[in-house]
């Protein structure tokens, strides 16, 4: 039998620079995990790993830590995925048997399925389950030395036609703005964490916000079908999600789900226009290795039934994994746009007792906006997780649940490792006596305001997250 028809050669580069920025965007997330876990969810975290693996059996969270958690276990494992992915980055893979080659890209998904299982909400985003999908099917493109395999190529097209198109339905499904193109209106001020051009982006001309949301229809819409065309309509098609998704990383902070749908649309791009050519003694796969392509590729079929049901339902979930292996999810953002944005401001004071001519010091955050004269940072494609939920509590402060709590315990005892994840402490590593957090309303700056104060951001306090609080004797915030 010729496996001939399931091989095209012609998108070897395209399979190559996909596989590069894959390994890259896994460095980002290791190391994002590695900076981060231990405060957010180690044995002290503020959501504790070993207590979530008590709960919650094996077979709903799949991950290595069920076997053994410790913080010494977990740096292990994150810095594997740091050495394996720097080793995929460099194209080590590439010099593997074919066997060799799956095995070794099937590592960081493993890794990162552990961790992603037991991150709770701090790893309850979109990007977390689109960079596992991502990740498992790449497990099957198999090295640089060998045919390029066509059914894995179109099953990551297939990934990136939900993104897009999710996307796109429940924006169109949701909110009334995005309907009549007003949603930009408002959205580069409000998004979860803006980046240094955000403020420029949210004083364009209406018109443009207009074309902004009615070009946002296009691609989300329109142009995920034509992926699936023959050359040069895909690599047109694939050069627009590009372009889109770029347009996104310039305007906001979000993590690598932008830098992720890019890579996605890699794949789409006629080999040619990469100006590598392919070699040409690439060897035949292995038949084997044609059989495990099918199965995957059966497996991802049936399991997308899930998702194709849930664009095509009236309630559309927005990035949902419907399995724990985070296979065939389904995705989407933005189906409300907020109009108002809020910020949790984190206070704290050294003195013995609070009145009203207490002085209160601002813990600075790394991303999240806070002092209106920062200009808001570039962050992404690494992802700050307590700057994002943040946002969320300021929403509403439900989102907080048990690890708020937890977080102005830890400011209180002066704790090391949660100052790591401050951009500024204004105590010094000393331990505060007293802390609180109010909610403020922030706007952008006019033109006017910016020129004249130099500030980013205008702000004015509307109310209280966490009231005025102190230790108590059992370790424990106390109102007063």
């Amino acid at each position: 039998m010729s496996w001939d028809w399931l091989i095209a050669d012609d998108y070897w580069s395209s399979r190559l620079l996909f596989q590069r920025l894959l390994a890259a965007l896994y460095l980002v997330a290791f190391a994002s995990a590695l900076n981060q876990f231990r405060v957010l969810l180690g044995q002290r975290g503020l959501l504790p790993v070993p207590e979530f693996v008590r709960r919650v059996p094996l077979r709903r969270s799949p991950s290595l830590f069920h076997l053994h958690y410790s913080d010494r276990s977990f740096r292990a494992l994150a810095w594997t995925g740091i050495a394996v992915s720097g080793a995929l980055l460099v194209g080590v893979a590439d010099l593997l048997p074919v066997w060799g080659c799956l095995l070794l890209w099937a590592l960081p998904w493993v890794l990162y399925l552990s961790i992603v299982n037991v991150g709770q909400v701090w790893y309850s985003f979109g990007w977390e389950s689109l960079l596992l999908e991502t990740g498992f099917l790449a497990i099957f493109l198999g090295p640089a030395h060998t045919g390029v395999p066509l059914l894995p190529l179109l099953l990551l097209l297939w990934v990136l036609f939900r993104v897009e198109f999710g996307a796109g339905l429940i924006k169109l499904r949701g909110d009334r703005c995005w309907r009549d193109l007003t949603c930009l209106y408002y959205h580069h001020e409000t998004q979860p964490m803006p980046g240094p051009w955000s403020w420029h982006f949210h004083h364009l001309p209406r018109w443009a916000h207009r074309v902004e949301a009615g070009a946002n229809h296009v691609a989300q819409l329109v142009v995920p079908f034509v992926l699936f065309a023959p050359q040069p309509a895909a690599s047109v098609a694939a050069g627009v999600v590009i372009v889109t998704q770029g347009w996104l990383l310039l305007s906001g902070n979000f993590a690598w789900l932008n830098a992720l749908t890019m890579t996605l649309a890699v794949p789409a791009l006629d080999g040619a226009l990469l100006g590598v050519p392919p070699p040409t003694d690439l060897a035949a796969p292995p038949t084997w290795y044609h059989a495990v392509v099918l199965a995957v590729t059966v497996l991802i079929v049936v399991l997308s039934y899930w998702p194709v049901r849930n664009l095509l339902g009236r309630g559309q979930l927005m990035n949902f994994s419907f399995n724990p292996l985070h296979l065939a999810n389904t995705y989407g953002a933005f189906g409300t746009v907020t109009r108002d944005r809020y910020e949790v401001i984190v206070e704290g004071t050294d003195a013995d007792a609070v009145g009203a001519d207490t002085v209160w010091h601002e813990f600075e955050f790394k991303g999240k906006p806070g002092d209106p004269y920062r200009r808001p940072p570039q962050v992404a494609p690494y992802h700050l997780r307590l700057d994002w939920l943040l946002w969320f509590v300021a929403l509403s402060p439900r989102y907080g649940g048990r690890w708020l709590p937890a977080l102005v315990t830890r400011l209180l005892t002066g704790d090391p490792e949660v100052r790591a994840l401050l951009r500024h402490d204004p105590f010094g590593g000393a331990a505060p006596t007293h802390v609180r957090a109010r909610l403020f309303h922030y706007r952008f700056t006019t033109r006017a305001e910016r020129a004249a104060t130099r500030a980013w951001w205008v702000r004015e306090p509307v109310g209280t997250v966490v009231r005025v609080c102190h230790l108590g004797t059992d370790g424990t915030p106390v109102p007063g």
